[in-house]
């Protein structure tokens, strides 16, 4: 009688224990699709004029106005020092048959506390605390999708460092690759494409 009485007394302290445990099993699902997806911590490349998989504004390239696209950017990893941009094409010269990539722009020491590139900001001098690398032109600066053949893929890819590079005096794609290794914190990439009139 006194081992039922007591287990009346605690049933209402399994049922809450019991509820509790429920509600914790189908908040999970959501939780970990949350965090699968990335969730809204997500590090991310976007730009206003087009998205990922688009074709780039014609004004963006050697058939335009030849300048630098928008970018904007979100969600930084903790501890990034320094940003580095780079935007190029593998699909150089044909996409049926590609031989080399051809590299667009580099921009490095990107300052943490920037979060967007105006249009245009890579076809003027870069800003305080940025520092420009030698693109396939032997040049500094933003230089626009200009395929000789075909459907051509161009990426921009943005990454976050945990350590401001040394100033290397127009680099190329190569000599910056080499100077990030080992201080990558994360990568966001946003692609665009482009073919020529006529072509």
């Amino acid at each position: 009688m006194q081992q039922h009485t007591i287990a009346m007394m605690n049933l209402p302290i399994i049922r809450a224990m019991l509820a509790a445990f429920i509600a914790i099993l189908t908040l999970m699902p959501t939780t970990l699709n949350a965090a699968q997806k990335g969730g809204a911590m997500t590090f991310e490349l976007t730009s206003p004029a087009f998205r990922h998989g688009e074709p780039i504004p014609e004004q963006y390239t050697c058939e335009g106005r030849n300048i630098s696209p928008p970018l904007a950017w979100k969600n930084l990893p903790k501890g990034t020092k320094s940003l580095v941009l780079i935007v190029d094409d593998p699909d150089a010269p044909d996409p049926a048959a590609p031989k080399f990539t051809w590299v667009h722009w580099v921009l490095y020491n990107i300052p943490p506390e920037t979060t967007e590139l105006a249009e245009g900001a890579g076809n003027r001098p870069a800003e305080a605390g940025m520092l420009e690398g030698f693109s396939s032109w032997n040049r500094g600066g933003y230089g626009g999708p200009c395929p000789p053949i075909g459907t051509h893929r161009y990426f921009f890819k943005l990454y976050a460092l945990d350590t401001v590079l040394d100033d290397m005096l127009s680099p190329l794609k190569a000599d910056i690759e080499a100077a990030m290794q080992g201080h990558i914190l994360s990568e966001a990439v946003m692609m665009g494409t482009y073919k020529k009139k006529g072509n």
